[in-house]
């Protein structure tokens, strides 16, 4: 190993982690670094102290490391060289180097937070950003800190850039290995593949093309997962020569099927492996000299306001697709074909986004509750952001791990010791002993990519699944679809190492209740209507295709959504009873008293219900009394608006009797807004005391708010009210002559002959607002219109009454009506 391009930067290594105890090295995909780098710390004094923890993001990496570096120093993985995996573990008390997956330094930070044994840890990787690595590095910088200052820290990346690195680490060293690489050729698509179009033809015509341009070599085809690795196998099968053989790795094989693709090709015999991501850069693949890149990688991505995480496929980064390329220049020159035109490249993002940016934190936060700290605490390259946080902690509420103030309950510190996510862990803990094998089933099938192959992979019952993980050849017989056995058998045996001493289980009862332990939010009620769409307990909608045979089910728990923002496909579920939602549940249950204004009904309903969440699982009618009921029809004046009511007369005038006053009083008037949306808006005050009784639009229609109104402003307003601006004005023959304040200025109507011997004009606002006067005439028919009544007497009067004398000869038509007696009264008729 001596030759490996690292060994120029071991020596620069070894002085910054004796002298400063921290380092960042860069180092391309080939140069050695994940092999060679720990090997030679080994020998360094300070390495006496403890062990040399080097973190992998994958188990299949950890345990490929942990292999090659106890074969070059002639021992088996376990000696001086170990690993730890989920499940699996070699380490002896002679280990000097444990390889492990990042998840588990976090566990064992929780217990030990000093890391007692342990010289140095290194991040290897760190350019792929997994959540796990972004905390471990984060926590074992606080232990440095706080607990350890001779723990040394070592971050190894093949592309992040080392100066941001350095930086968190208060300006640790940076070493640099260029590496050595055989130039690759890139060949581009002369034409964009459709956008809808799936990528395995293309893929499958492609790798044929490359083998046959390129007569050595092995082939490294990257794919986002391994549904597609399937598809192309497939497509390729029969169309290979016969010393080709295509070869699928991917991070769900069991580990001898994935040592397959890490050995070298037979002498005479080529292979094409068919990989995800994960051949990046974590593994070295001998042989390969041609690489075809699908150009699509599969993320999960969480939404904080949908409270869920969703698979998406997206494009590479340009990050990404150069550490692909690589790939094939690592032994000899060689080509790289991409599935994607030269344009298309430019639109490509530089570097993928770190996954704590964009993933569930309910892990993230349950560990650092444990771990006594907030973000904010801890040194991060990205913080978590705080929306997905937030979500996380209310989670980790919901499941009892946290307490009200956050602080990690005893069953919380149980479920981050659990091989499993914070919501699989909290079921299987959860779960009643006779119920944990299935517990464990289920809990393996969803974190696997599933049991069921083809079509039948869009069966959305769990129960089917579980069947055809119970027994295959009967649900292939039964259902008619394929069961993927060696996915089965994996998830068989991780099912078992879940349920510990639990015994086999028969049947799926109690599935539902399960299901729900581990996705309490997402518990759903069908709505009303004949397609199957449901309501989930956090508030988000859901459905199910139409014709989907768990559509007529009234309560599901959906275990798989597709995270989409307006309304969640369901993907996997299982039925759930009302009952054992009730008793499950019961101590989060809300009791609740509800009057409202129905908008679909249009009328007021008071209920008691018992409530999940978003879900009403009781309800019954009653009556909640007069003050609810007027509240309620409050929300109902604002859904109908306040042309509803029954505007009177009597109401409409002292409505613009107010107005017309509050604008003479101004900003210092204490009179109300009786503007429609005024009115609206305080319809709490004179509104709901007098509308218990009214329940639906019909009885809004029926009522006249004139004695709300009056009521509303009280005794004194309404005197002050009564004296600036009155509502009829009294005419000299003892008649009531409405005013009308919708006009400016506001005016009176009044027969002529009520008027005689009213010498001065008419006025309001204790004589400082003059009215506009209309005489009528005895057929209260309008005449004029004066804004001078004194003067009208002496002029116009005249003309007037040689007009009407001869219409009206039985009224009085005096010469002077200033000093006229006024009349109610016409002459009797003569004999």
């Amino acid at each position: 190993m001596t030759d490996l391009p690292i060994e120029e930067a071991i020596p620069a290594l070894r002085a910054a982690l004796r002298e400063e105890g921290l380092a960042v090295l860069e180092a391309p995909p080939g140069a050695g670094k994940t092999t060679r780098v720990p090997l030679a710390l080994m020998g360094e004094d300070w390495a006496a102290q403890g062990r040399i923890l080097m973190l992998e993001p994958r188990r299949v990496a950890a345990r490929a490391a942990a292999e090659r570096m106890a074969e070059t120093l002639g021992e088996a993985a376990g000696e001086r060289i170990g690993y730890r995996i989920r499940g699996e573990s070699r380490i002896s008390g002679r280990t000097r180097v444990e390889v492990l997956t990042e998840g588990i330094l976090t566990r064992r930070m929780q217990s030990d937070p000093g890391l007692e044994g342990v010289a140095c840890v290194i991040f290897d990787e760190f350019h792929e950003r997994s959540i796990h690595a972004d905390l471990g590095l984060a926590l074992c910088l606080q232990a440095r800190s706080l607990l350890r200052p001779d723990l040394r820290i070592l971050v190894m990346s093949a592309t992040l850039d080392g100066e941001s690195a350095a930086r968190l680490m208060g300006g640790a060293p940076v070493i640099r290995s260029e590496g050595r690489a055989f130039p690759v050729a890139l060949r581009w698509r002369s034409t964009p593949l459709p956008p809808a179009a799936r990528i395995e033809p293309a893929m499958a015509e492609t790798i044929l093309e490359a083998l046959a341009a390129e007569p050595q070599g092995d082939l490294l085809a990257f794919l986002p997962g391994a549904p597609e690795i399937g598809r192309v196998q497939a497509a390729l099968s029969g169309r290979l020569p016969s010393h080709i053989e295509a070869i699928p790795l991917h991070g769900a094989l069991p580990f001898a099927e994935q040592r397959r693709a890490l050995l070298p090709a037979p002498e005479g015999r080529r292979r094409v492996v068919l990989a995800t991501s994960i051949a990046e850069t974590s593994l070295t693949l001998p042989g390969v000299r041609i690489v075809v890149d699908g150009g699509k990688a599969r993320r999960a991505r969480f939404d904080p306001g949908a409270g869920m995480s969703r698979l998406v496929t997206e494009r590479v980064s340009k990050a990404e697709a150069a550490q692909r390329a690589g790939r094939a220049g690592r032994v000899a020159p060689g080509t790289a074909w991409r599935l994607w035109t030269e344009a298309e490249e430019g639109a490509l993002a530089a570097q993928p986004p770190p996954e704590i940016r964009e993933a569930d934190l309910s892990a993230l936060a349950l560990d650092l509750a444990i771990w006594g700290a907030a973000p904010e605490d801890l040194l991060w390259l990205d913080p978590p952001p705080a929306a997905a946080y937030a979500q996380g902690v209310e989670l980790l509420k919901a499941l009892g791990a946290l307490d009200a103030e956050g602080r990690p309950t005893p069953h919380g510190r149980a479920m981050a010791s659990a091989p499993l996510g914070p919501r699989l862990g909290h079921m299987l803990l959860s779960a009643p002993p006779e119920r944990k094998p299935l517990a464990a089933r289920l809990a393996a099938l969803l974190e696997d990519r599933g049991v069921l192959r083809g079509e039948a992979r869009r069966e959305t019952d769990l129960r089917r699944h579980l069947e055809a993980l119970a027994d295959p050849g009967r649900y292939e017989a039964e259902r008619g679809g394929a069961v993927d056995r060696p996915a089965r058998a994996r998830i068989l045996e991780e099912a078992k190492r879940l349920a510990g001493r639990g015994g086999a289980t028969e049947g799926v009862e109690g599935l539902g209740a399960l299901a729900a332990l581990a996705f309490p939010d997402r518990v759903a009620q069908r709505r009303k209507g004949e397609a199957p769409r449901y309501l989930l307990s956090g508030g988000k909608g859901g459905f199910l295709d139409p014709g989907d045979p768990l559509g007529d089910e009234p309560w599901l728990v959906a275990a798989d959504l597709d995270g989409d923002l307006r309304e969640t496909r369901i993907r996997r579920a299982a039925p759930i009873s009302r009952a054992e939602i009730l008793d499950l549940f019961a101590d989060r249950l809300q009791s609740e008293e509800v009057c409202q204004w129905s908008r679909p009904q249009g009328a007021s309903l008071a209920r008691r219900r018992k409530r999940f969440g978003a879900l009403i699982l009781e309800e019954e009618a009653f009556d909640p009394g007069p003050e609810a009921w007027g509240l309620a029809a409050v929300e109902g004046l604002r859904d109908l608006g306040i042309s509803a009511l029954d505007w009177s007369p009597a109401a409409q005038r002292l409505r613009d009797r107010v107005e017309w006053l509050k604008g003479r009083e101004g900003a210092e008037s204490d009179l109300p807004d009786w503007s429609d949306a005024g009115l609206l808006a305080s319809a709490e005050d004179w509104f709901a005391p007098f509308a218990g009784a009214l329940r639906r639009a019909a009885d809004f229609a029926r009522f006249d708010p004139a004695e709300a109104l009056r009521a509303s402003l009280g005794h004194e307003r309404l005197r002050r009210l009564d004296r600036r601006a009155p509502g009829s004005f009294e005419t000299p023959a003892g008649t009531r002559a409405p005013i009308d304040y919708s006009v400016h200025p506001p005016a009176l109507e009044a027969r002529l002959q009520h008027l005689f011997g009213l010498a001065r004009h008419p006025s309001i606002d204790e004589g400082r607002a003059p009215l506009a006067v209309r005489l009528l005439s005895p057929a209260d028919r309008p005449m004029q219109t004066t804004g001078d009544l004194p003067a009208f007497w002496r002029g116009a009067y005249s003309e007037l009454r040689k007009d009407m004398r001869g219409r009206y000869p039985r009224h009085e038509w005096p010469e002077d009506p200033a000093s006229a007696a006024p009349t109610t009264r016409a002459k009797p008729r003569k004999a």
